[in-house]
This record gives structure tokens, C-alpha cells and sequence, in this order.
């Protein structure tokens, strides 16, 4: 069996389990530079909040209707996520960590437990030593415990945010439950051809022909179709490495000079080539993109971006520096406002590296680049390429942000004893 554990409106109850007035009351997280909301409670949802709506559009409703508005607190987050993952492991060796807030437990060679009272034991040990809530969904493959949970959590007054699909009965009734753009791994595109074909639901789903899904949606989709129908078939993913990596930011302010534009662009290609070489991989192609603020309407309009090809796979700060620039150079055009740059990298295994005759890496740059990293995880990012301009500190925009209580001293939770 297969547990999936997911953390009920996670970044929202992280903000409460350190202010317990929240309880039952809208809460919003917005995004980084407090741009947008990313995260909100049930309550908010119930209010009409929109995920992905600009933060700026909602002030006179964030004020009307009461609702707490937070920056987003990763280190908050992730330290929390920690604690949950941590306590989750204590029930089984196999577990996957699918999301900061999500999680799936095999459970193989537990046949004689009764595996819903051990997901109530996760959910009342969780609560009790992080006070985060969790809903458990248990399924003899992952595609179904996916469904699972999604039962656990939306009528949790009745199963205790536990619930276990252990029969066919069972089975059959959560997959017709299941609208087909609420399964797992059906992305927009594949849920309206579905529906174009009256599937509805993951019931009809599984009834299609093998060689249908197959044609119509890869071997991925048939996969898929084969969990669902309880064939277990999506085993425990290996940790895999990404294929691509994503830098971007809004600002915290417009820019209009190209050099503010180009330091931003160095040091998210900087950002993006320390994570490259965190996982052995390289890069072969770099996209980098500019936009204006599309909610400033008064404003001229413009995004572009181009796509730069590396003359050689490679890791190196200093070259995947290079290339962004390069594209940021081509793409900017003077006399706009500039609210968004990113850096996007596509990737190849460090392993499958091919050298041009004329490469244009320096062979030094591999040791340079792991004695920088070392530097850096030691003394917190201080050493730094010229393109990122040393001079200036570039501070994120969290107007709102709380405290970070588990993993700074200065900001520990106080309590008030009279």
C-alpha cells in the first residue's frame, strides 16, 4: 500500500501554528516581492481569492474582508516541511518527498497492520509535535492514493482527514468521483481531448484501449491508466535531477537602465549555474527573458527573449554569465519600464559532456567553480563575479513577513507569562 500525506493549506498553517488568532481566518501568502498571492486558506478560498491574482488589485479586499496577508517565509517553510518529512519517516523507511508540503510512504510488508489507524497516528503525531494538519490517502498504487487524499481532505469531517481506497468498491467510486482534470499527471491539454471523447471522469479513464492511451497519451498515459486501475505501475521515482532550471524575479521596483538590468541577469545566471553544478549537470541551451509591468497600463508594453546556445555543454558561472548577457544585450530595448528578467537553462548530464574542437571553457573553470561553491556554502554567498556588482545589495520586497522561529535565534517565538 501507498500512503499519500500532503499538509492541509501548508504555507497558511505555518503562519498559524505561531499566532493561533489566525485559526479559522482568511490567510493569503503572497509571492516573492509580494507580487502576487500564492497560497491561501480555506477561508480565503471561500472569499473569492484567486490564486496567481496581483496583490495590488486585492488591497481594498485584503482590508474589507479581514484577511491576514503574509510574505512568503521560506525559511519558515522549509524548516517546517523538515519537521513533517522527519515525523513521517518514523512510520515506514520508504518514503518519497514529492513537494515541500507532500510526501508518499510505502508501506511493503505491512499486510497484518491496519494501515488507517497508523494514518491517524500520522495525522495526531504531526498536529501534536508541529500543530501543522495533514490528511493521509491510502491506495494500493500512488495515482490512487492521490485520490485518496483528495477525499481525506475535502470531507475530513467524516473520515478524520484518513482515508483508505481497500476495495474495489471502493475504487470504482472514487475514480468516478474524480473529474478527469483532477487526475494526476492529466495536464490541460490531454483533459480536453478527453472530454472531447465524453471521459469525463478517471472511471472513464481506465475503460479506454490500451493501444488508444498509448497512441493518444505515450507510454506515460498508459502508465497512468494502469495505476489507476490498481495495477501498481508508478513505483518510488530516484531522486531525478530537473531538466531545466529557472531563475526569475520580479522587482522590487521598475528599471529602465540597462545596467541594473544587466546585474540582475548576472546574478540569476550565477544563481542557476550553482544549482547546475549542485546536481552534475551541464547546460547546453540558456533562454533569458525581459517584461514591462503588464497591470501598468499606462505604461508602454514590452517582453522578449531569446534563446542562446552554448558552444560546448558546461557549468561554468563565468560562461553561462556570459551567454545571458549576451541575450539580455540583444533583447533590451531603451525607454521601457522593466518590472521581470529570468534565466532558464536547459540541461545535460555533467556525465554526457562533449568537448568541441574549439571549446571556449577554460579547463581551470571546474576547480575554480567547486572551490567558490565550497566558499559559498561556508560564508553564506560572499564571494561574488564582478557582472553581479558588489557594490549593491539587493534586498527581496516582504513587507509582510513574519518571523522566522525555528531557524533564528533574534526571531524566536516570545511568550508573554503574567
Amino acid at each position: 500500500m501507498f500512503a499519500l500525506v500532503d499538509c492541509n493549506n501548508f504555507y497558511a498553517s505555518c503562519e498559524r501554528v505561531f499566532d493561533p488568532s489566525l485559526r479559522n481566518k482568511p490567510v493569503v501568502v503572497l509571492s516573492n516581492n509580494d507580487g502576487c498571492v500564492i497560497a491561501r486558506s480555506n477561508e480565503a478560498k471561500a472569499m473569492g481569492i484567486s490564486m496567481g491574482a496581483p496583490a495590488f488589485q486585492l488591497e481594498k479586499d485584503f482590508e474589507a474582508k479581514g484577511i491576514s496577508v503574509f510574505s512568503s517565509n521560506y525559511s519558515l517553510y522549509g524548516d517546517m516541511s523538515s519537521r513533517v518529512m522527519n515525523i513521517l519517516s518514523q512510520f515506514t523507511p520508504d518514503i518519497e518527498i514529492y513537494s515541500i508540503d507532500e510526501s508518499f510512504l510505502k508501506f511493503k510488508g505491512f499486510e497484518l497492520y491496519d494501515l488507517e489507524r497508523i494514518g491517524k497516528e500520522m495525522v495526531e503525531r504531526v498536529a501534536r509535535q508541529t500543530g501543522i494538519p495533514i490528511s493521509v490517502g491510502l491506495a494500493p498504487t500512488k495515482a490512487l492514493a492521490k485520490i485518496a487524499n483528495k477525499i481525506a481532505k475535502k470531507f475530513a469531517d467524516h473520515t478524520g482527514s484518513v482515508y483508505a481506497i481497500d476495495s474495489e468498491e471502493k475504487k470504482e467510486k472514487a475514480l468516478r468521483w474524480t473529474k478527469i482534470g483532477d487526475v494526476w499527471g492529466i495536464g490541460r491539454q490531454h483533459e480536453k481531448k478527453l472530454l472531447d471523447i465524453n471521459v469525463k471522469n478517471a472511471w472513464d479513464f481506465i475503460q479506454l484501449p490500451n493501444e488508444y492511451t498509448l497512441k493518444k497519451m505515450s507510454v506515460v498515459g498508459l502508465r497512468l491508466k494502469r495505476d489507476l486501475s490498481g495495477e501498481p505501475t508508478l513505483d518510488f521515482e530516484e531522486v531525478k535531477n530537473k531538466k531545466n532550471i529557472a531563475v526569475t524575479r520580479s522587482f522590487e521596483k521598475m528599471y529602465s537602465e540597462f545596467d541594473d538590468l544587466r546585474e540582475r541577469v548576472a546574478t540569476y545566471a550565477a544563481k542557476a549555474a550553482t544549482k547546475l553544478r549542485k546536481q552534475d549537470s551541464n547546460c547546453t541551451l540558456l533562454y533569458v527573458f525581459l517584461i514591462t509591468n503588464p497591470f501598468r497600463t499606462d505604461l508602454k508594453q514590452y517582453r522578449a527573449n531569446m534563446v542562446v546556445k552554448l558552444s560546448n555543454p558546461s557549468n561554468s558561472t563565468m560562461l553561462l554569465t556570459k551567454a545571458a548577457l549576451y541575450g539580455l544585450k540583444k533583447i533590451f530595448k531603451p525607454g521601457y519600464q522593466y518590472k521581470k528578467a529570468g534565466v532558464i537553462i536547459l540541461i545535460t548530464p555533467a556525465s554526457e559532456q562533449q568537448l568541441s574542437l574549439f571549446s571556449a571553457e577554460d579547463p581551470r573553470h571546474p576547480i575554480l567553480m567547486k572551490t567558490i561553491d565550497r566558499l559559498n556554502q561556508t560564508e553564506n554567498g560572499k564571494v561574488k563575479f564582478a557582472g553581479m556588482d558588489l557594490g549593491r545589495t539587493w534586498i527581496m520586497k516582504q513587507e509582510r513577513l513574519s518571523n522566522r522561529y525555528t531557524s533564528r535565534i533574534d526571531e524566536i517565538i516570545r511568550i508573554r507569562c503574567k
